[in-house]
């Protein structure tokens, strides 16, 4: 992509608005733009990483058995009253009507929807079990958004639902999910942690909260040092907790992901049943599994920066490499750079190119807030000996390498 054309508008100084870093940043980068409180439009860099936290966690839950399906923003709320929820989740439930005077809401969450699917679409124990997921904007009508993508009130989030026909089963689902949460995180490159947790809203027997470890975490996390266990500080109780004070620490968190065991919170009152082996009907056991996708991206900003600006992982990054050509006017230097350019997507990197006509220092400001891994600057100097210069943006480190040739840190790292 040639910088000159590429919707990126960047901001020289911090936005008043921006509280936390990744607002901050996301805003300076060019990535979003407020629409109101607490809604954003995703500008084209902000959507390339949106789009690749995406993928991998639609490559797991594919790998899972988990099938994909999309369910409406706009529900009818009494569903919702069939479980009771309308009245518990309160002024965040934003409710609407219709031409007809009938009432809905903005979903914040699906799990009513999906029982209602899955009870007029499922008759018999031999239809389960079944995953089902869907990857679609959420609207929680928050008393005070802030932080920009942490705690909007309209989000991207995944949310998958395991149906079984029994506990035993349901159980089973949900340690499957865990282990594909275990593989998404890690594939997502950022420093995370699994803590038991309260179940909140959602309800159910148990659950367990994934977190971005980070200073501007909003949760406190208590885990052992020497062991497995993990806690939101909300579920620590100091009087029965056998691990050595020593053992333990604290550390902040921002939540991305939560999983639950519901059993029958939603499909008992909802009368989601099935017929079971025996003849006898039996309620469907079910387990809901939630990762806030636009979550992940501001949380990998709060873990992955400097006073530059954003430094991706590498999985996560827009470009892989950043082009920045010096000398805009120079026909050698434009006749290097689109030569660099046409071979590096040709070999299946993206490929991120400063062709603007404007001074040095900004393009480098630039490229150090967008954060793009390794950057390839090129200039009349360079070029005598033809060379290019090669800057690792997480380390600060430069290398000179022949034109054409890329840091072996990069092989194999395309797009």
């Amino acid at each position: 992509m040639r910088q000159s054309s590429y919707f990126a508008p960047t901001l020289k100084e911090n936005p008043a608005e921006a509280q936390v870093v990744s607002h901050r940043l996301m805003l300076r980068a060019g990535m979003i733009r407020q629409v109101t409180s607490g809604i954003y439009n995703y500008l084209p860099l902000g959507l390339k990483v949106l789009k690749k936290v995406e993928n991998i966690i639609r490559e797991e839950m594919n790998a899972a058995g988990a099938q994909e399906i999309l369910m409406p923003m706009v529900q009818p709320l009494e569903l919702w009253k069939e479980t009771g929820r309308d009245a518990k989740y309160g002024t965040e439930l934003l409710r609407i009507k219709d031409r007809h005077d009938r009432d809905f809401c903005l979903g914040p969450t699906h799990e009513e929807v999906i029982t209602d699917l899955v009870r007029n679409n499922v008759q018999s124990y031999k239809q389960l079990p079944i995953m089902l997921y869907q990857i679609q904007t959420k609207f929680r009508d928050e008393v005070r958004p802030r932080f920009g993508l942490m705690r909007g009130r309209e989000f991207l989030m995944k949310d998958c639902y395991s149906f079984d026909v029994s506990i035993d089963n349901a159980k089973k689902s949900y340690e499957l999910m865990q282990k594909s949460y275990h593989r998404i995180f890690n594939r997502l490159g950022l420093d995370w942690r699994m803590v038991y947790a309260d179940t909140g809203d959602i309800g159910g027997d148990y659950s367990h909260e994934f977190h971005v470890l980070a200073e501007t975490g909003e949760d406190t996390l208590i885990f052992d040092t020497d062991g497995d266990y993990a806690v939101n500080v909300e579920k620590h109780d100091a009087d029965t907790c056998a691990i050595p004070s020593e053992r333990l620490k604290e550390a902040k968190g921002i939540e991305v992901g939560h999983i639950f065991l519901l059993e029958g919170t939603y499909s008992a009152p909802m009368n989601a049943n099935v017929l079971g082996d025996d003849g006898k009907e039996a309620t469907i056991q079910m387990g809901c599994y939630g990762i806030g996708v636009s979550r992940i991206v501001a949380a990998a900003i709060e873990q992955n920066y400097d006073e530059k600006g954003i430094i991706w992982p590498e999985q996560l990054a827009p470009f892989n490499i950043h082009i920045i050509n010096l000398r805009a006017k120079d026909d050698d230097c434009n006749n290097a750079c689109e030569k660099l350019y046409s071979q590096f997507k040709e070999q299946n990197y993206d490929v991120l190119y400063d062709d603007r006509d404007i001074g040095a220092g900004q393009k480098f400001s630039d490229a150090d807030l967008i954060g793009c891994p390794w950057q390839c600057t090129i200039g009349p100097r360079g070029l005598k000996d033809s060379i290019a210069e090669w800057k690792n943006r997480r380390t600060g480190e430069t290398t000179n390498l022949p034109l054409g040739e890329i840091p072996q840190a990069l092989v194999g790292k395309a797009a």
